[in-house]
């Protein structure tokens, strides 16, 4: 390799999406800064109201709390400068900034992955184990657990950081995605590629492959123990208490471990794009919504707080006080969907 070709490069330039520009741009801008605004204020009255009323002062809330709010920073991380991209048709990143938004985006992910198993160890300790249940997810454990989590995030997130601080980053700077994503990040790689694609392999195991593994055994767990239950009414009690997180399971593990589970080539590089905003955009809207209608507390506190107050008319439209405005349409958007 020649002298030019080893010179360090000192920025990267993000290309978005190359395919969208004009008005399909300023489009997709749009779309994603509402979802952006939208999935903040759903994600702050999710960790509003499990502080303030006591009906969702139990665990299965208070690590609902905490998934909301480790997606609203996960969201903050990419969004801004996602649209910054998309606005500009394509954007320059210093190489720090690169690597402290692959750092933050790692520990983000990896503290979502463990929170998630840690969900589904209190689904299971609540349906198998419902005796001791609160004996065992007392105050103390729930904080450990959590605590758990961000440190796990952190820790792992440092792993990958380092390898991705050791080589030079030369010849092209061009990163053929939204965000700094340590997958196309590391190709710009002058020296120790191999190294880092075999590091994102292998932290991709306590990342991504054990707390899925942990889940999927909780879950064979629950499902067992539910189909001993006698009643029909007992089993579809059960199965409801768990089916929201099963959901949010099934769509965020099944988007992260398309992209880095599955070997990765050129012709990929636009559908792990698409994919990345599933995940990254839709799935923090997705989840507390998905929340809100399967599990009747939340439903009842938000017609409590918001639906009091709602006067319908004949056409079926509501009203409310400026302040109630957001969360009378949201109540409103959730009933809807309840009813269809």
């Amino acid at each position: 390799m020649n002298e030019a070709n080893q010179s360090s490069a000192t920025e990267f330039l993000l290309l978005g999406f190359p395919m969208v520009t004009g008005y399909k741009a300023v489009a997709l801008f749009l779309i994603n800064l509402i979802v952006y605004i939208l999935t903040l204020m759903i994600n702050t009255m999710v960790i509003v109201l499990v502080s303030i009323k006591l009906q969702l002062h139990s665990p299965m809330y208070f690590f609902l709390q905490q998934l909301s709010l480790v997606e609203s920073v996960f969201l903050t991380v990419i969004v801004p400068n996602m649209l910054r991209v998309i606005w500009l048709e394509g954007a320059t990143i210093s190489i720090r900034a690169c690597i402290t938004q692959s750092y933050l985006f790692c520990c983000m992910g990896c503290t979502e992955c463990h929170l998630l198993t840690v969900m589904a160890y209190d689904r299971y300790l609540a349906i198998c184990n419902p005796l001791r249940y609160n004996a065992i997810m007392d105050t103390r454990l729930q904080r450990l657990l959590v605590v758990y989590c961000w440190v796990c995030g952190f820790l792992l997130a440092q792993i990958t950081l380092n390898f991705i601080c050791l080589p030079e980053y030369c010849g092209s700077n061009v990163i053929d995605h939204f965000f700094c994503d340590p997958v196309p990040f590391i190709e710009l790689a002058c020296s120790y590629k191999v190294a880092l694609q075999l590091e994102i392999i292998i932290i991709s195991v306590p990342m991504i492959a054990i707390p899925f593994i942990l889940i999927i055994i909780s879950y064979i767990c629950v499902f067992v123990t539910i189909l001993g239950i006698s009643s029909t009414t007992g089993r579809k009690k059960a199965f409801s208490t768990c089916s929201s997180h099963l959901t949010v399971v099934s769509v965020y593990f099944l988007t992260i471990i398309s992209i880095y589970l599955v070997p990765v080539n050129e012709n990929t590089l636009n559908i792990i794009k698409l994919i990345s905003v599933l995940y990254i955009v839709v799935t923090p809207l997705f989840n507390p919504i998905v929340y809100c209608l399967r599990n009747q507390e939340m439903r009842a506190v938000l017609e409590k707080t918001f639906g009091s107050r709602t006067i319908k008319n004949d056409q079926n439209y509501i009203k409310c006080n400026q302040s109630e405005v957001f969360g009378c349409v949201l109540f409103k958007v959730i009933e809807k969907i309840k009813g269809a």
